[in-house]
């Protein structure tokens, strides 16, 4: 009987609060972001053009879907060529049309009479109506097509017909033999193997590859793409390792088919060392330590130094460099705890403070890359020297080796170098000069504005460009600027005691844009540049923040930081200001900050997330008196409490206080109840809190205003003022029951109690936090001194905890 009396009381503190509340606002940041997940000032574009989609990016398998090249281009240049026709017309014959033209082109006899006027103008279709041999292999690809382009369907799928790819492969087969025009003798060849190959007749496929596409003389990319299916039948027929060199060979020289033949090459699950046998030159040895490296997430000097040691002119040098350094920034640079992005929600403290444990096998490895950079840089043989020298800065950077970083770059001379290395010259050298910032130490800010401000231009052109379908992949300025004003300005204004600047910093490191579609100061700030405004500001920071919103006709930092948040409307300002004073319980100022705020300012309810729209807002009154703090008691819409009425009755009973002091006690109960609704167990959390989570319980008290969501200190203290005042037995037992749900509270958070495991009752933690809870001295009060007031008998029968201490003694 005795453990189930325990049970039920933790079950009482904790897992009610943890299962039971129907609105429930998670303070986390949105879905992690594949390109943004850890803090990088290092472009991974900086080196090898040609291999961007195998940018370093643990979170994703491919940094981007896209080849360098098109396919179709290549396809309609190399028939504009050989027709000496227009390339945007094939293009548009090719790959543009609808279905119902299509359809009318695979029955094109020649006759241009036949065809519409915007048809017949295109020179494509005028070419093959004057070159019968190209007119009759194109109407035949086009019979192929609907058997090579099937969409694949996980859920309904279409077979293939595989007899009718026969009879094609077949038929192109002879065509093949027949032609002599070895431009199109190669694209009939073409068909005949892949329509062999997605027949799955894999042998028939590889003797057409071997007999007449290989041994084919033209220049053409249809010899790759027919390589990746020469690859493919024989990794079917049984040869992984031949198939990945293959592969790697179309990864060489097709970049249209690069990143599918990158794939195809791990599909085969080959190790290196196979797919190596079958290497002849340099270059294939080259490109096979390259793959292996893209497809590496792990630390890899080996990849880099075979790759140079074959072929040190390649672009590939680069791009495995560039890897490297990302990879140590994941691993070195930690992000601050007040600006941190979307990925360290995700990560447990435990895997922090295991990756701090193996910082120096990590700084190791910044040498070991270093070194490679310098011979990079010095030897000469890669086409961008430059990059080894630039990489060495940053990594000494990275090292907090500011002079020798700087030594680095005074080898360079940026006005030469090419713009991506320019930039990046000009990224290094800011955090170089920013080291007294980095440490905390005093620091003449106005120093960086013309690197800030040439970042402000950065950044906002790449954001007036559409970027591609993964949305942030090319937002590298936006991100290190964001990064250096979060992440190393603020911080660093935070440390010189400055939080309003530090604030300013926040927003001005999220507005990516000249122009804002949506004034509001929250709508365009990132969530924990939110959180961090919602959560450390107070009524001191909040009037140096109105103090720098007058400062915007400087040309300084200040200036520059006041404007960005004067773009903004002031509603949130204002009410986040009137918030505070709700936090300092100073109701006065409360009040007149509220009345700054637009009247048709939306204030903030939680939702019922699992009701209807219509009856999804809840609404409160922290007003009412409420025995249990769970289920939380709202109230309909017209009874509801904002923050600005709030303020103005939290006024009124101050006041009453003072000028009916025969019914303080009274007025006091009134207002120790409202802070406590607005505390974490309250039905008004929302009027001092912008979240709400069920973790929040077991997390210590962090900010400012925990002392009243978390610990409900103030509440107590009036709790303690109403008793004091009054004579009325029953009054003092409300107010002695109310003081010992506020110890409670303070006995969840106190970190000697509450850390130990809900499941081992052995525990002698768990026996302590018991022992506190039975122990609670107000509820001993409560017993002694008002067991018979009509109060106590109510509560006894409604609140499960006061029961388990009846039971217990």
């Amino acid at each position: 009987m005795k453990t189930f009396k325990k049970l039920s009381l933790i079950f009482s503190v904790f897992l009610v609060t943890f299962f039971g509340e129907i609105a429930v606002n998670i303070a986390c940041g949105g879905e992690i972001d594949p390109y943004d997940y850890y803090i990088s000032y290092f472009h991974n574009n900086i080196g090898g053009d040609e291999y961007t989609p195998f940018a370093y990016n643990q979170m994703a398998y491919l940094n981007n879907e896209e080849d360098v090249e098109s396919e179709s281009q290549i396809n309609s240049r190399e028939w504009a060529k050989y027709l000496d026709v227009k390339e945007q017309d094939v293009h548009e014959i090719m790959y543009n049309v609808d279905s119902a033209t299509s359809n009318k082109l695979a029955h094109f006899d020649g006759k241009l009479s036949d065809l519409a006027d915007s048809l017949q103008k295109n020179t494509f279709v005028q070419g093959l109506s004057k070159n019968k041999s190209a007119l009759k292999y194109y109407t035949f690809a086009k019979s192929c097509e609907p058997h090579a382009n099937i969409n694949f369907n996980l859920w309904d799928p279409i077979p293939r017909d595989s007899t009718q790819m026969d009879v094609l492969a077949k038929e192109a087969l002879k065509l093949t033999e027949l032609e002599k025009d070895n431009f199109l003798k190669l694209r009939y060849a073409y068909q005949a193997e892949r329509m062999f190959h997605y027949a799955g007749l894999h042998t028939d496929s590889k003797t057409v590859y071997e007999k007449f596409i290989k041994t084919n003389k033209t220049n053409s990319a249809v010899k790759g793409w027919a390589l990746a299916l020469y690859a493919g039948s024989i990794r079917r027929l049984g040869n992984p390792a031949e198939s990945a060199f293959l592969f790697s060979k179309v990864f060489a020289t097709n970049p249209e088919r690069r990143v599918q033949a990158y794939k195809n090459y791990y599909y085969n699950s080959a190790p290196v060392d196979g797919a190596l046998i079958y290497a002849k030159t340099n270059s294939e040895k080259a490109n096979i330590w390259a793959i292996n490296g893209f497809g590496n997430p792990d630390f890899n000097i080996e990849s880099l130094y075979k790759v140079y040691q074959y072929e040190p002119k390649s672009e590939l040098n680069g791009a495995l460099l560039v890897r490297e350094v990302n990879k140590l920034e994941q691993a070195l640079i930690e992000a601050n705890d007040i600006a941190k992005i979307s990925y360290s929600y995700y990560f447990s403290e435990n895997n922090l403070r295991q990756r701090d444990s193996v910082k120096n096998l990590n700084l190791k490895q910044l040498n070991l890359v270093r070194d490679f950079a310098v011979k990079l840089a010095t030897e000469k043989k890669y086409p961008q020297p430059e990059l080894g020298t630039l990489t060495a800065a940053y990594l000494s950077w990275m090292e907090n080796k500011d002079l020798l970083a700087s030594n680095y770059l005074a080898i360079l001379n940026a006005e030469k170098l090419p713009e991506k290395l320019r930039d990046q010259y000009r990224i290094t050298d800011l955090l170089i000069k920013a080291k007294n910032i980095k440490r905390g130490n005093a620091f003449n800010e106005n120093d960086l504005l013309p690197a800030l401000k040439w970042l402000d231009e950065k950044r906002f052109a790449e954001n007036e460009i559409q970027v591609n379908d993964w949305g942030n992949e090319e937002k590298k300025f936006s991100r290190t600027t964001r990064n250096f004003y979060q992440q190393i300005l603020a911080p660093a204004y935070i440390k010189l005691g400055d939080t309003a600047k530090a604030a300013l910093a926040m927003v001005k490191g999220d507005l990516e844009s000249r122009t804002l579609k949506e004034n509001s100061l929250f709508q365009n700030i990132s969530y924990q540049s939110k959180s961090f405004w919602q959560q450390y500001l107070s009524p001191k920071s909040m009037q140096g923040l109105l103090n720098y919103k007058k400062k915007t006709t400087g040309t300084d930092v200040t200036a520059l930081l006041a404007k960005a948040l004067n773009q903004l409307s002031d509603d949130d300002f204002f009410e986040l200001y009137g918030t505070t004073y709700l936090r300092t319980h100073q109701y006065d100022k409360a009040v007149q900050m509220f009345a700054k705020v637009s009247p048709n300012y939306n204030y903030f309810n939680p939702e019922d997330y699992y009701a209807d729209d219509a009856n999804s807002k809840l609404y409160a009154n922290p007003f009412i008196q409420t025995i249990n703090d769970f289920p939380k008691k709202y109230v309909v819409a017209k009874a509801s409490v904002t923050k600005k009425t709030f303020a103005a009755e939290m006024l009124r009973l101050q006041r009453l206080i003072v000028s009916d002091q025969k019914n303080a006690a009274l007025y006091y109960y009134k207002m120790a109840n409202a802070v406590y609704q607005t505390g974490y167990y309250g039905n008004s959390w929302f009027l001092i809190s912008y979240d709400w989570s069920t973790y929040d319980n077991a997390s210590p008290a962090k900010y400012g205003y925990d002392a009243d969501y978390k610990k409900a200190q103030t509440a107590k203290s009036w709790y303690l003022k109403a008793r004091a005042l009054s004579t009325n037995a029953d009054f003092k037992a409300k107010c002695t029951f109310m003081l010992a749900k506020c110890a409670q509270k303070q006995i969840i958070l106190n970190a000697k109690l509450n850390s130990f495991s809900y499941w081992d009752k052995d525990d002698v933690k768990y026996q302590n936090f018991i022992n506190a809870n039975y122990n609670n001295p107000y509820f001993k009060e409560l017993k002694l001194k008002y067991s018979k007031t009509p109060f106590y008998q109510v509560a006894a029968g409604e609140c499960s905890y006061l029961r388990d201490f009846i039971a217990r003694n």
